[in-house]
């Protein structure tokens, strides 16, 4: 499981870096609101993702659940982002509904995380 924890920091990481061009992009060579919105998204869910790496890492027996529901939600960010950032530097789509099938599934991989959470809760795990 160690393994699956250092892919999801390394995704994360990724996320950082891509937020952070995205955002040097955006504010020195094509200002674009969707560039903006791209850096944005990618810079807070790496946070999101090295969080979700350290709360797996510090589980007794981290859950598939958990580690499904983070890929998920960087795999939604990335599409999502991906699809802004394509739009605005070269006027096109990565493909049809690629925004909002990654903005789906960012949103309902935070719902699921949500009710995950509210399930380790109750049953009191740590």
């Amino acid at each position: 499981m160690h393994r699956v924890v250092f892919l999801i920091a390394a995704i994360a990481a990724l996320q950082g870096a891509a937020g952070g061009a995205l955002a040097a992009v955006a504010a020195h060579v094509e200002q674009s609101p969707l560039l903006a919105t791209a850096s944005q998204f990618l810079m807070v869910h790496a946070g999101a993702g090295l969080a979700l790496a350290a709360l797996a890492a510090a589980l007794r027996q981290p859950s598939r659940i958990l580690f499904g529901l983070t890929f998920a939600l960087q795999g939604g960010v990335a599409l999502f982002s991906m699809d802004l950032a394509l739009r605005a530097l070269q006027g096109s789509k990565l493909f049809a509904y690629a925004a909002p099938t990654g903005g789906a599934t960012t949103i309902a991989a935070w719902a699921g995380l949500a009710l995950w959470a509210a399930a380790r809760f109750a049953r009191r795990e740590g």
